[in-house]
């Protein structure tokens, strides 16, 4: 045990002496970020102006949607159903040893996070929220334990807050996520089970050392359960997946590639990252990859990140199942192991695969949208299929930030949430930018079009690079947008729109007045 411990101490020794001049880079590239684009904080003392914002949830992308606002001088109030500690969203909830499964160059949620390396940690995740939270004063623009359950308007048009003793706003961000309370499923047998059973986001203060563990799950949830076994040294670890899912190297250079597919869907050279996948990641492994000539691409739904999985397999450590669940039994789980191929509920080969612990990786229910008044969800433009994926085309005021996703090549917590946010600014600043909700059907059928051929759908798959796509798209197709490019989309330069903006009023006034 000394040697071993011995060998990992220089392992991380040598490891840490190659990379530092990498961290010290990446330090100044943050750096420059910060000082280029990165929002003034308001001074404690500063007035902020109308457009007035509701932002509705206190995790990552309400913490920074609410820093954008303050920060180019527009009034706030965040909405959190929880008390304090629930700032953070769904980090504050998982467990110490999760972290980002994507390199923290593509998970910069705000120009002026500090990130200590390349896949920080669920402690400093958290960390980084709290100072932005501080640093723009956003404790003082919080109000927690106010669950939102219905928004409307008044005669005016401005948005009400479950009641007028909550305030009126201009415009509302929804920030709620797409992770809620933990989803436990119930297996047949479960009562006979003899050992424990943890959800995966719920494995602090447990255990798993030298036992028999079995995961239930094989997206993301199985990564961060997967981390936690590694991290406790179980004698023997189980994936047990209903079907193949792609995984992809933590490795930022493969992943920022792979999210540069600006058609957001399989093409007639998917084929190509596919068998490079298969060749240099999977190798002798191709039996848990998705079988070719299945609609099962590669650009199709949202896959694991982890380069661990494939070397625990490796080295007896873990083995990845594909099948179904029968039901649970006193030691163990009896399972219908699939052959490569093999539909759900198909034929297999019926065995018990033991286990001292059974880790549930099987999600979080997804968060209710339904606050917002019930003519957003109509017909074939309700979420995912609004403008830009978080516009309702019959109201361009409301902005779901990162709520109405379902599968994607890229991330969650990355420079987005400011353009989304930038986006609701200017629509609501300028009525020339603003489009209508006509325009924004046009926009929805158009992309549904281009994307019929999807398998995953048109709006229920997307890449980063095609989100950059719409960004451009939306921006040059109308001229009074040009003027707020820079300000959409890097944040800089907001005082010449604004003036321009003025101008248009004051031309529009004389017109109307006949002068």
């Amino acid at each position: 045990m000394a040697q071993q411990s011995s060998d990992v101490s220089l392992h991380q020794a040598i490891h840490d002496t190659l990379f530092f001049p990498f961290l010290l880079l990446y330090s100044f590239y943050q750096w420059v970020l910060d000082r280029l684009l990165s929002p003034t904080p308001p001074a404690p003392s500063t007035t902020l102006h109308r457009p007035k914002i509701a932002v509705v949830g206190a995790g990552l992308t309400g913490v920074s949607a609410a820093s954008h606002c303050v920060g180019h001088g527009f009034d706030v109030t965040i909405f959190e159903a929880g008390g304090r500690p629930s700032l953070g969203g769904i980090w504050a909830k998982v467990n110490n040893t999760s972290g980002l499964q994507i390199n923290s160059l593509m998970y910069r949620f705000q120009p002026s996070v500090k990130w200590s390396g390349g896949y920080p940690k669920r402690n400093e995740i958290v960390d980084q929220i709290e100072q932005l939270w501080l640093r723009y004063g956003l404790q003082d623009r919080t109000k927690f334990g106010t669950r939102v359950e219905k928004t409307y308007k008044d005669e005016k048009g401005r948005w009400i807050i479950n009641n007028p003793a909550n305030g009126r706003f201009d415009g509302i961000i929804a920030a709620v996520g797409s992770c809620g309370e933990p989803k436990m499923a119930h297996i047949p047998g479960q009562e006979n089970f003899k050992g424990e059973i943890y959800h995966s986001s719920q494995l602090d203060g447990k255990t798993a050392y030298d036992k028999e563990v079995a995961i239930i799950g094989g997206g993301a949830s199985a990564v961060e359960a997967l981390e936690f076994v590694n991290n406790e040294r179980a004698a023997h670890t189980s994936v047990l997946a209903r079907s193949e899912k792609w995984i992809i190297p933590r490795n930022a250079i493969i992943d920022a590639l792979l999210s540069l597919n600006v058609f957001g869907q399989e093409t007639v050279l998917s084929w190509i990252p596919e068998n490079l996948l298969r060749i240099f990641f999977y190798r002798d492994l191709k039996d848990i990859s998705p079988p070719k000539g299945t609609s099962k691409g590669l650009f199709t739904e949202t896959p694991m990140v982890n380069s661990d999985v494939f070397n625990l397999i490796r080295t007896g450590k873990a083995q990845w199942l594909r099948g179904d669940i029968h039901s649970l039994e006193e030691y163990g789980i009896r399972f219908n192991h699939r052959a490569q191929g093999v539909p759900k509920g198909g034929p297999g080969t019926q065995k018990l695969v033991p286990a001292d612990i059974i880790i549930m990786a099987t999600g979080f229910t997804r968060p209710s949208l339904q606050f917002l008044p019930e003519t957003n969800f109509e017909g074939p433009y309700s979420p995912p299929n609004w403008y830009l994926q978080v516009f309702p085309p019959e109201d361009s005021t409301i902005c779901a930030n990162n709520c109405t996703y379902v599968n994607a090549i890229g991330t969650v917590g990355n420079y987005h949430i400011g353009i989304y946010t930038r986006f609701l600014l200017m629509f609501l600043v300028d009525p020339l930018a603003r489009p209508s909700s006509k325009r924004m059907k046009m926009w929805i059928d158009m992309t549904r079009w281009v994307k019929q051929s999807a398998p995953g759908g048109s709006f229920e798959f997307f890449t980063y690079g095609e989100l950059l796509y719409w960004f451009l798209f939306v921006i040059v197709i109308n001229p009074f947008r040009w003027k707020w490019a820079l300000f959409v989309l890097f944040g800089v330069g907001s005082a010449l729109p604004l003036a321009v903006v003025r101008e248009e009023d004051r031309f529009r006034g004389k017109l109307v007045n006949g002068t």
